[in-house]
């Protein structure tokens, strides 16, 4: 398993000589006694650089940091949206990043490392027979455990282990699935789709150049220690940690049974559906590429189309506009969809149907100035004018405002102009599902998130920087359907596959997620300190050796006072308050001994019934300052005895760059890492490095497979052009 970062609070010493309780971020070292990484270190690996020491915080204190109202510690603690939403979202202007932000090349290896741990568990989830032999008990055991729950439903409910459910078989769904720790949690995977789908290549297996089945794995394959059911998530409660299901199938009476599942933590990762955005006859006329399903659909319409071209009696004019494919939408998915329809015509549909080949044609329609406009400008031209050389037809600023049976009425600079079409593919955008509209409307957080963000309520759950949903408990979010405050990523797999392993990894630490939001502590765990560090605590030779490993002559000279320093630099107040109420080390602002054991009432109730004792007021007196002094060196030890570590990881997407196929063997990449860098490549050695990405990026060697022998048919033999 591996190391998670940690920050760790210290109590020690006394209230005049240092901070009662501190908190720091970095890496955990085999031996410290404190995390010694400060926050203006760039990366979070350069423990050992040796920086000039900061004035201890009593003589020169941080600057004020106005801290958000008193973080709730008990799990079952109330909700509601503060008064202030824009300040409870943010960072306050001034305060230190939490955690630092880390470089690029130590995202890098953090998933190499990540990576080497996923290699270990998938090994053991193939090869030992005990993991085989426990996985369909546990299942048959889960699916067994039903209790009455609401409206006469069933509900599922884990007894050995803790329930996460994970809503989706997407990108970032299947990457999760692949990774989380079936030994500590029952996984319960709820999507009305049995399988995980490359989406990328959905075009190829639209005209014949793939088969579908090829770009297909099954979640029972992808992890046969997951509880799968084919159902549809309707209603998620945060509060009460309940999901309300209804099966994908109906049974003989027409009914489909909705059932209950109770969990611990969720992770939401339902995606998005295509946007119509309220265009008439989209939904109803035009074809969609989100499903294999899809994909699959097109594939017999354009058979159908030439067959029906080939009927006779028709005129030129009939056959050609028949044969107009249209695709709407000049993203990726657009120009990708654009470009393997028109290498089919070219290529096969052309020798096959050779008195139709002039009258084929593919138009893309864009609404803005250009397409692929997350591409840099210089490519994304030199695309558009390859894709007019092969043959396709690009129209930019144009929107389509209606579609129907056979005409698509577009609007630009001309005017309205209606054009006659054979099929549309529609990739314009996505909206988001009823669920996620659901959810944001349960949270009252959402509300405020979305306004700060700009976006529209209920368009997506907005989470922090740990993936967490701003204001619900133990309840998780990633791709389509995210939307990270203060960081929007763009809607790729790309970006949902490393949320969905990031999430994996953050999970199977066991941290208590808590409430999702800036002004939230992270994932944390409170646990007794080790021997070894408690020991360090009391021995000023081991804190030298553990100063020493740390690091840096300077910092063994100045010790103590530095490591106060930085962590009072390094944490939010929240974040240390929280700290100090889950070990119970005394606050920094505490009242003194002569304040809390101050007699004045006392003397002035015995002076007002006679007199006073002076000997009485005086053991009064010592009494009290000896009960405080024992209590606090009480607390203090349990103090010591204890150490917060908080997940210091926030999800960081490692852009490892772009890629589209625009046809005719040309493709363009756009890569961009190790912050330095910039690689922008067109033409047929970017088709190369596209087909290659592609097929390293399979999910599973029989994929890759299959793929492999799919590219190679259809060069040998052609596409297939069957209808069935």
């Amino acid at each position: 398993m591996k190391t998670a970062h940690a920050t760790r609070l210290r109590q020690g010493g006394t209230r005049s000589a240092r901070p009662a309780a501190c908190v720091g971020a970095a890496r955990r070292q085999p031996l410290r006694v404190v995390a010694m990484t400060p926050p203006f270190v760039g990366d979070g690996d350069k423990a050992s650089a040796t920086l000039a020491p900061p004035k201890p915080p009593a003589k020169t204190p941080s600057p004020p940091v106005p801290a958000p109202p008193p973080v709730p510690t008990a799990p079952a603690a109330p909700l509601a949206a503060p008064p202030s939403p824009a300040s409870q979202l943010y960072p306050t202007p001034g305060q230190p990043a939490w955690p630092p932000k880390r470089s690029f090349t130590a995202v890098a290896i953090d998933n190499v490392m990540d990576s080497a741990v996923d290699v270990g568990r998938h090994l053991r989830r193939m090869y030992d027979p005990r993991v085989a032999a426990a996985a369909p008990s546990e299942q048959r055991a889960l699916l067994e455990n039903l209790v009455p729950g609401d409206g006469g439903r069933m509900r599922l409910r884990s007894i050995n282990k803790p329930v996460v459910l994970v809503l989706g078989s997407g990108w970032g769904a299947h990457a999760l699935i692949k990774v989380i720790d079936t030994d500590s949690y029952d996984v319960v995977v709820v999507s009305p789709r049995n399988h995980f789908v490359f989406t990328p290549m959905l075009p190829s297996t639209a005209v014949g150049t793939v088969e579908f089945r090829s770009l297909l794995e099954p979640i029972r394959t992808s992890n046969p220690c997951v509880t799968y059911l084919e159902a549809e998530c309707e209603e998620l409660n945060p509060d009460s940690k309940v999901a309300v299901c209804r099966s994908a199938f109906a049974m003989t009476d027409g009914s489909k049974p909705t059932f209950e599942i109770q969990y611990d933590k969720a992770v939401v990762a339902v995606g998005e559906q295509p946007a119509t955005f309220g265009v008439p006859g989209v939904r109803e006329n035009c074809f969609f590429m989100k499903e294999i399903s899809d994909a699959s659909a097109l594939r017999k319409r354009i058979a159908e189309q030439f067959e029906a071209a080939s009927i006779p009696g028709l005129s030129d004019a009939k056959r050609a506009e028949m044969l107009h494919f249209i695709v709407v939408g000049g993203g990726p998915a657009g120009v990708e969809t654009a470009g393997a329809l028109s290498d089919f015509f070219r290529q096969d549909m052309g020798r096959r149907y050779p008195f139709l080949a002039d009258l084929m044609r593919v138009t893309v329609l864009q609404n803005v100035k250009s397409i692929l406009t997350q591409f840099d400008g210089r490519l994304a031209d030199q695309a558009a004018e390859t894709m007019r050389a092969a043959g396709v037809e690009v129209r930019t600023s144009v929107s389509v405002v209606g579609v129907t049976k056979d005409i698509v009425k577009i609007e630009g600079p001309q005017g309205v102009e209606e054009i006659p079409y054979g099929v549309c593919v529609w990739s314009a955008g996505n909206a988001p599902r009823p669920l996620v509209k659901q959810i944001a409307g349960q949270v009252p957080m959402q509300a405020a998130a979305a306004e700060a963000s700009r976006v529209g309520p209920g368009s997506k759950l907005c989470v922090d920087s740990f993936l967490r949903v701003v204001g619900a408990r133990d309840l998780m979010c990633l791709g389509d359907c995210s939307l990270v405050l203060g960081n929007r990523l763009p809607p790729t797999a790309q970006v949902a596959g490393q949320q969905g392993s990031y999430l994996a990894h953050l999970i199977n630490s066991g941290y208590t997620l808590g409430v999702g939001g800036y002004t939230q502590p992270p994932p944390f765990q409170a646990v007794k300190k080790a021997p070894i560090l408690a020991a360090a605590d009391r021995s000023e030779t081991l804190q030298w050796l553990a100063l020493a490993l740390a690091g840096g002559r300077e910092r063994i000279l100045t010790g103590q006072e530095v490591v106060d320093a930085i962590f009072r630099m390094d944490a939010p107040p929240w974040i240390r308050s929280h700290a100090e109420a889950l070990t119970g080390a005394a606050p920094l602002d505490a009242p003194s001994p002569a304040a809390v054991c101050d007699i004045v009432a006392l003397r002035a109730l015995a002076a007002a019934a006679g007199g006073a004792d002076p000997e009485a007021l005086a053991r009064a007196s010592s009494e009290c300052l000896r009960s405080f002094e024992d209590e606090e060196r009480a607390a203090r030890a349990q103090a010591e005895a204890m150490e917060v570590r908080y997940w210091d990881r926030p999800f960081e997407f490692l852009n490892l760059g772009m890629m589209a196929y625009v046809g005719n063997n040309r493709a363009l990449t756009q890569v961009e890492a190790f912050d330095v860098l910039n690689l922008k490549m067109f033409g047929t050695f970017a088709f190369l490095l596209w087909k290659s990405v592609y097929i390293t990026k399979q999910v599973s060697f029989r994929n890759r497979v299959l793929i492999l022998f799919d590219w190679l048919k259809a060069r040998m033999f052609g596409r297939d052009i069957s209808l069935f």
